[in-house]
């Protein structure tokens, strides 16, 4: 997919659920509307989708999503566009696996992508430490 952003990291100890909440604080701060699923042995995934100017330029089902995978010492984080999903709250992340999370988009996305997934990023590397 072009734009989507997968960092490794090992050897963090890191709290997962307390990296996925400081995620959340941090995207809401910035004004995105989050919605997270339940966490499983498979992941989480959060999406943040934000209102306004942006509804001009990205397609208003699409969403900033974040997949957080793997144990506090060896764990993957994905970050791209993805589809809007309702009640990702009740929804299992085992389901999510299985469904095509992030999407190909276009030239407008792509470079809205970029900057937020660098944002983004840089700030999850913060939190990791």
């Amino acid at each position: 997919m072009i734009g989507e952003k997968v960092s490794h990291y090992q050897g963090k100890n890191t709290d997962l659920a307390s990296l996925k909440s400081q995620i959340e604080a941090y995207l809401t701060d910035d004004k995105f509307k989050v919605q997270s699923s339940i966490p499983s042995p498979h992941g989480i995934v959060i999406q943040a989708h934000k209102g306004g100017w942006l509804s001009s330029i990205i397609t208003a089902d699409r969403a900033l999503t974040i997949m957080i995978s793997g144990d506090p010492n060896d764990f993957t984080i994905r970050v791209g566009i993805g589809r809007w999903l309702k009640h990702l709250g009740i929804t299992a992340a085992e389901a999510l696996l299985l469904t095509e999370l992030f999407l190909l988009v276009d030239v407008p996305e792509t470079l809205w992508n970029f900057e937020i997934e660098n944002k983004i990023a840089k700030k999850i590397d913060s939190l990791v430490g």
